[in-house]
């Protein structure tokens, strides 16, 4: 656990749980419509052969409408159409993105059922909850590969083609993560037909953005894409202001009738405050109003960094057999200077302690992987197989210093705040490395049993080696860990378009220190239960899915009975719930995205009996999202949308000891478009309609974070 940006208290406990079966059914009509003009980007893709996986290299910018891409995902990294997977997906396609008005992930989360923002470590990380829990470490993926080990920026949807959220275990392909899901970005790839698209929008908050994506051929069998974004982001105070540049080069290379070399870059750099939000006061969320800033707007702003360089190099061997080798290297850093909030109000219910801060948190992430899948008759059956191997190592850093709450304690008055205090003398905090490297293999085979059943097995082996440093105690652990994870799926086709499945998988994830005995932790194991059904339309324009699941997770740390300055691998959570889906083409004229979750999360063991029976932290039992836009032609020219959506999100626990708790909030949006011609295209959106007050999370026992309120952004784009 990082001490210099605190996540979400680890949830200690252990569960047990039945899990009912739930029948589905579904039947709808739509009529195929042709997309408006401006989201029919280029149609010509990357020539490659159809054996590629769409997570390696192919871009699936012909998709449109809300339903994604229904195969090639990294569910199961095969061209498997998601109808036939045992597993529950929602993939967020672009053409959505473009209708929301979405330039973060953050933006796009509400719309997929089962995600709850967290704490966001003061607007610098993206801290997401899957099933109701954290996706942080090692639970987001770019291109098939880690990307958020460390402490990097938030992503930036310029460059996203589409992204995949994979519910339930996914250590059985991608190895360390949590029980409840992973998401997976695909970036846009390189198109041979030219296509040029540059981008302006203006809102409240203070909020400018500009955007290009340009691609084009630069031979006959080389093109390149570039996308660039720069962003003066909007902040809940005009005290404090973020920006953001985004450059995301990339080439193909087709090597021969059979191989293609993919090179893929992001540049990211971000200045943000330290913003913690505001306090709650004995338990009032609300005592402040939303717009309070507790920092001082005299200290400069972080830096948050993040490069990214990724290489595939896909081969088509025939007979429906290829090979793909990639490699990953990433660095990111945050740095820089920031007031902390210390978790503590005087006894007069208003003035606040702070301390002047320094951090650097850089970190270095490179991985290798190579795979093979084919497909094969045997025992009688028709198998496609995949056999891979990955190999990484990360390297991160921690340098904090702090001043002194004793003789610097920078007190604020919570209700009439004095800003530009003298920053205080620091002195080292924490100066730590941590290393770890790890080696994985896995083998899948999916099998058609009949033309109806479908049976998916697969196991992934992996060994860990860590290695932390505290260089300011001069001391130094080092220990190994093992783990085997397995998932195995069933799938009926009731029909061409109908399917029931079952699923059962198992995760883990290495819990960092040693107990009183300096005994390495025993690695975190999850192990989930779904049932799910899913439909789609004959034209496979509209579809639906609903999963019933039952998650419990063990060797959660909890505080050692014999020494409470220790921890033992003795808690145990568990996550019951339902999900539901909709999205896609209805008829001619409307698209739509619906989704309903009910999360029930409990702590079932612990050794703090105030934890025990405990709902996680920040997660509601209830969430529910709806969008939809009617597009038509304009009689007074061009084509016009127009359209709307509500996100619900119930009561959540403040802390986990529920000493107090966030309130359920329903915020509501407009959006229109005017697409004038084949080239120009006016955008006009109303976040937060009626400028609801409501909070996205809470860290620590006394901070919330406050959501953004009602915001205009108008916006154009010309197709060059």
């Amino acid at each position: 656990m990082h001490p210099s940006i605190p996540r979400p208290a680890r949830q200690t406990a252990t569960a047990r749980a039945t899990l009912a079966l739930c029948a589905f059914t579904a039947s709808a009509a739509m009529a195929q419509t042709a997309p408006p003009v401006s989201s029919a980007p280029p149609t010509d893709t990357v020539p490659t052969s159809p054996a590629l996986s769409e997570v390696q290299v192919r871009d699936s910018s012909a998709t449109t409408g809300y339903q994604g891409a229904q195969r090639n995902t990294a569910a199961t990294r095969t061209d498997t159409p998601l109808i036939e997977t045992p597993q529950s997906v929602r993939v967020v396609p672009q053409q959505l993105m473009e209708d929301l008005g979405a330039t973060r992930l953050a933006d796009t989360v509400d719309y997929v059922s089962g995600i709850t923002r967290l704490n966001d470590f003061g607007g610098t990380w993206d801290n997401y909850a899957i099933r109701g829990f954290s996706n942080t470490d090692g639970g987001q993926l770019l291109n098939g590969f880690a990307s958020n080990r460390g402490y990097g920026p938030q992503r930036d949807v310029s460059s996203v083609e589409r992204i995949e959220f994979l519910k339930g275990p996914a250590a059985a392909l991608y190895g360390s993560s949590e029980p409840g899901g992973t998401l997976n970005i695909v970036t846009k790839k390189p198109q041979f037909t030219p296509a040029h698209k540059a981008g302006v929008q203006v809102g409240g908050h203070g909020y400018r953005r500009a955007t290009l994506d340009t691609t084009g051929p630069l031979g006959t069998d080389v093109a390149y894409r570039l996308n660039v974004a720069a962003e003066d982001g909007a902040s809940r105070t005009a005290l404090v202001d973020n920006r953001k540049l985004v450059v995301a080069p990339s080439l193909t290379w087709n090597l021969g009738a059979n191989t293609v070399l993919n090179y893929e870059a992001e540049f990211i750099r971000i200045r943000t405050p330290l913003d913690r939000g505001i306090v709650q006061v004995r338990g009032n969320v609300g005592a402040l109003p939303s717009d309070r800033y507790l920092g001082d707007p005299s200290r400069p702003n972080l830096h948050v960094n993040g490069d990214t360089h990724q290489v595939t190099l896909d081969h088509d061997l025939g007979q429906g057999w290829r090979t793909r080798v990639g490699a990953s290297y990433r660095e990111t850093d945050l740095y820089g200077a920031a007031v902390d909030l210390t978790g503590t109000l005087a006894a007069d219910g208003r003035t606040l302690t702070r301390r002047d801060s320094w951090r650097s948190l850089p970190a270095r992430d490179a991985s290798l992987q190579g795979e093979v899948e084919g497909k094969l008759q045997a025992g009688g059956f028709s198998h496609t197989v995949l056999a891979g191997v990955e190999t990484w190592r990360l390297t991160a850093a921690q340098d904090i210093r702090y001043s002194s709450l004793a003789s610097q304690p920078f007190a604020i008055d919570i209700y009439n705040p004095v800003y530009n205090q003298p920053v205080g003398n620091l002195t080292p905090g924490f100066d730590l490395v941590d290393r770890t490297r790890a080696t994985g293999v896995f083998v899948q085979d999916q099998i058609d049993l009949s033309a109806k059943w479908k049976l998916l097995a697969g196991v992934r082996f992996d060994r860990f080696h860590q290695d932390s440093e505290n260089r300011l105690a001069a001391t130094r652990q080092e220990q190994e860990h093992s783990a085997a994870t397995p998932r195995i799926g069933l799938t009926y086709l009731v029909n061409p378009n109908t399917s029931v499945y079952a699923s059962a998988g198992r995760s883990f994830r290495p819990n960092a220190g040693t107990d009183e005995s300096g005994k390495a932790f025993d690695p975190q194991k999850g192990q989930a239960l779904e049932l799910g059904a899913k439909w789609q339309s004959a034209d496979q324009r509209l579809n639906a899915s609903v999963a019933l699941f039952d998650i419990r997770k063990t060797n959660v740390l909890t505080r050692s009975p014999t020494n409470a300055n220790f921890s033992i691998a003795a808690g145990e959570v568990q996550s019951r719930g339902l999900e539901l889906d909709v999205a896609g083409q209805i008829d001619a004229h409307w698209r739509m995205t619906a989704n309903f979750a009910y999360t029930d999360t409990e702590v079932t063991r612990d050794n703090n009996t105030a934890l025990l029976g405990k709902r996680l932290l920040n997660v509601p039992r209830v969430s529910a999202g709806l969008f939809a836009i009617r597009e038509d032609q304009a009689h007074w020219g061009g084509r016009y949308g127009v359209g709307g959506g509500l996100v619900h999100v119930g009561e959540r626990t403040g802390t986990a000891t529920d000493t107090y708790r966030l309130p359920a909030y329903t915020t509501a949006r407009i959006t229109g478009y005017w697409q004038i011609d084949k080239r120009t295209r006016l955008t006009l959106d109303v976040h937060n309609l009626f400028n609801k007050t409501y909070y996205t999370a809470s860290w620590g026992a006394l901070t919330v974070v406050p959501g953004l309120g009602g915001q205009v952004v108008a916006g154009v784009q010309v197709a060059f």
